[in-house]
């Protein structure tokens, strides 16, 4: 298995970096380029981060991986990993879940009124989307969703809620699964995937503010009529459709930049730190703390390059994210864990507060990085993945 980036990788890779400097030069930059925001960094849920996107459209940045007879240059997946990467490093707006898990399963399963609708506007850069999974009953047991999705003459009405729905405020179209069938064979029979706008009569957004300070929101559908044009794939079958859909997610979102920058924001704070008057970075405790770090560190790397490995050889990475996922937004926490530890109380001084390390950044990191063991599927979900898949093991439910 080899884990180094050809040369024309890197000269792709150097592409982007050119282009993300470019960017970095005009009067939007703070608010497009804002690593504070932790994982919502990702989001373009601003007029200056959606610009951006159709910035990253015209350099040919998105669809890289897509059929050419939809616009797209076929490469393969992990450039699109490449660009996340690059983003990520600087908290811009990743290519989002128009290019990967809603346009790579139109193209596979939509109908060409769909695709020609859709995909234009997703390699544009001019359309955005809200995933509706999770409800207050079916967060880590997703197939346990209840929204129910009525017949009704050529179409639909949806009754029901939806929670932790994180871009539903600013979003064009919603993603959305909904319960057709109740009498299946099982709970993962009866789910059907919907395409539908944000703005339908009947669908009210309501705000959740997470612990990070991050909005998501949860989503109410009171007789929301919708047409048979609307479903995506087969009605009743759609959970195949989702599950590869949460692996792209996995895939493409949970980036190693992140971890990088904390780490390194770390060891720049305590390089000012003192402990009992001793300069921190010359205590034998602090430097072993940044030795298990920074070890840690590697392993996260090379989790990531699997994740691209497997894909470089045409395979769902489905074990290899689980892992990358797990592992990742388990080392954020303890990397902010950590930082607690050898900054002491000041680290828990909020942003702007006097005194506050790096203006506070390591009390609302800490928050944020909790957040992220849930998004994409909880640590619990990605641990099931991994002893059923590759281990083995007998499914727990």
């Amino acid at each position: 298995m080899n884990f180094e980036f050809s040369e024309p990788e890197q000269r792709f890779i150097d592409r982007v970096r050119a282009f993300i400097a470019r960017e970095a030069e005009k009067n939007y930059a703070d608010e497009v380029m804002a690593p504070e925001r932790e994982a919502h960094s990702q989001l373009a849920d601003s007029p200056e981060r959606r610009e951006f996107c159709r910035q990253l459209a015209a350099e040919g940045l998105l669809g890289l991986s897509w059929p050419k007879e939809y616009g797209g240059q076929e490469l393969p997946g992990i450039y699109d990993y490449f660009v996340n990467e690059e983003l990520a490093a600087v908290g811009a707006p990743l290519i989002g879940k128009g290019i990967g898990i809603i346009g790579q399963t139109l193209i596979e399963k939509g109908t060409e009124k769909q695709k020609q609708y859709f995909l234009p506007k997703i390699l544009a850069g001019e359309i955005e989307f809200a995933l509706g999974y999770t409800e207050p009953g079916a967060g880590s047991d997703l197939a346990s969703l209840q929204l129910k999705a009525q017949r009704d003459g050529d179409g639909f009405r949806l009754n029901g809620q939806k929670t932790f729905n994180t871009s539903a405020h600013f979003a064009d179209w919603y993603w959305l699964a909904a319960r057709t069938d109740n009498s299946g064979p099982s709970k993962y029979h009866g789910i059907t995937l919907f395409l539908i706008p944000m703005d339908s009569k009947g669908i009210s957004v309501s705000e959740i503010e997470t612990m990070a300070c991050h909005r998501t929101n949860e989503v109410f559908f009171d007789d929301v009529r919708v047409s048979a044009a609307d479903v995506v794939g087969e009605v009743d079958k759609g959970w195949e459709l989702m599950c590869q859909a949460l692996d792209y997610e996995r895939f493409t979102l949970f980036t190693y930049s992140p971890l990088r920058l904390k780490f390194d924001a770390l060891v720049a704070t305590l390089r000012d730190w003192k402990v009992a008057g001793q300069a921190a970075l010359e205590t034998d405790h602090v430097r072993r703390k940044l030795a298990r770090l920074g070890s840690k560190l590697e392993v996260a790397k090379m989790h990531q390059r699997r994740v691209i490995c497997a894909a470089a050889e045409g395979r769902v990475p489905t074990v290899e994210s689980a892992m990358c996922k797990l592992y990742c937004t388990e080392l954020g926490q303890e990397i902010c864990d950590t930082a607690m530890d050898l900054l002491g109380p000041q680290a828990l001084l909020s942003e702007g507060v006097d005194e506050a390390p790096l203006d506070g950044r390591w009390e609302s990191a800490l928050r944020a990085t909790v957040v992220d063991t849930i998004g994409g599927g909880s640590s619990q979900v990605q641990k099931n993945i991994i002893s059923r898949r590759h281990l083995g093991l007998p499914n727990p439910n």
